[in-house]
């Protein structure tokens, strides 16, 4: 039985991935780790016992012994990451978002394509249950045609910036680095964004941070729909879920929402019913499990191995991680000119 040899580049999130060699089974198997913390990456080898530690990123991606590189170092080095892989024609799991910028996304396509190799782009959301329980519900016609859709992904950062200081630092961009997960759940559901018109502000409630992170869009999709999105970052956080998706169909709607801590639900109305009560789902909250947060992390992987296996095309791959990616990029120009902008798609 073959594995798939895995070198994992950051351990911040990163660290999730290496605990699919203590799953019975896997066919996955973290052999090679990168991490400027060399201390932590040693912990992390005798931990799991990994073989190769290294803080240069490229004796993992020239390692002929490893066939997958797993790409979670801070957003900004995600295409100089991918693309060492992929030219050494290794397969690529990429945490989101794929790249900041949308000529990285076409010379990642292109190259994914080129090498003929499968990539990943590891959106969370995809696999959190409440989000994959409504898209099972479109899937089978319950909610009919969708007519309209939102989605929101709001986080108060000045917590997370004493545990990532790069954030600031560098400093992240949060269309790419926020906005792109309800954009890529939009898009799961829906498709093809045709034209986008956005809205920005700072909240200036951390000084240092030097750019706009509080954004509003407006999303115009080929299939006609009409959807819009609320990426919140430099705000206290609101009493309300950290991601939603809300979907509003022929046939009925439904909320589903998502939070680290408390879990989350689905709650829907069906017009087939006479009475239109509400009915919810509740989630409880992962982080108590072998996984905590990361467990969303575990199913993506368990999803890439039978891609690997079966030679299929894993979800979302390149191209679709790259759509999502021409996505902010239009809703940066349509802030910067004020007019809607077509989105790129030819990927």
């Amino acid at each position: 039985m073959k594995m798939f040899n895995i070198g994992v580049i950051g351990l911040g999130m990163g660290s999730t991935v290496l605990e699919i060699n203590r799953i019975p089974g896997s066919r996955l198997q973290v052999t090679g780790i990168c991490d400027k913390d060399l201390q932590k990456a040693r912990q992390c080898q005798k931990r799991y016992g990994i073989e190769t530690i290294t803080d240069d990123y490229t004796k993992l991606t020239e390692n002929k012994d490893i066939h997958i590189i797993a790409v979670f170092s801070p957003d900004h080095l995600h295409a100089e990451h991918c693309k060492a892989a992929l030219q050494q024609s290794k397969h690529v799991i990429c945490t989101k978002p794929m790249v900041t910028d949308l000529e990285h996304a076409k010379q990642i396509a292109q190259l994914t394509r080129q090498k003929k190799v499968k990539f990943l782009v590891g959106q969370t959301m995809r696999y959190e249950p409440q989000f994959t329980t409504i898209k099972t519900m479109y899937d089978q016609k319950d909610l009919g045609d969708i007519i309209m859709a939102e989605a929101h992904y709001v986080h108060d950062m000045r917590p997370v910036y004493q545990m990532t200081p790069w954030r600031l630092e560098v400093p992240q961009d949060f269309m790419y680095g926020g906005v792109c997960h309800p954009v890529d759940v939009l898009r799961w559901f829906l498709g093809d964004v045709q034209e986008v018109f956005a809205y920005a502000n700072r909240g200036g409630l951390e000084p240092k941070y030097p750019k706009q992170a509080n954004f509003m869009l407006n999303l115009k999709f080929k299939n006609g729909v009409v959807a819009r999105i609320l990426g919140i970052y430099d705000i206290v956080h609101p009493p309300m879920p950290m991601m939603g998706v809300s979907i509003f169909g022929t046939k009925g709607s439904a909320i589903g929402s998502f939070s680290d801590k408390l879990g989350g639900e689905v709650k829907t109305v069906l017009d087939k019913f006479e009475i239109k009560a509400e009915s919810k789902i509740a989630y409880p909250p992962e982080t108590e499990g072998a996984y905590g947060h990361g467990a969303t992390v575990i199913r993506y992987l368990k999803h890439f191995e039978q891609c690997l296996i079966e030679d299929k095309t894993p979800v979302p791959d390149v191209r679709e991680g790259a759509k999502s990616i021409a996505v902010c990029s239009a809703a940066w120009e349509s802030i910067r000119t004020g007019k809607p902008v077509e989105v790129f798609n030819d990927f």
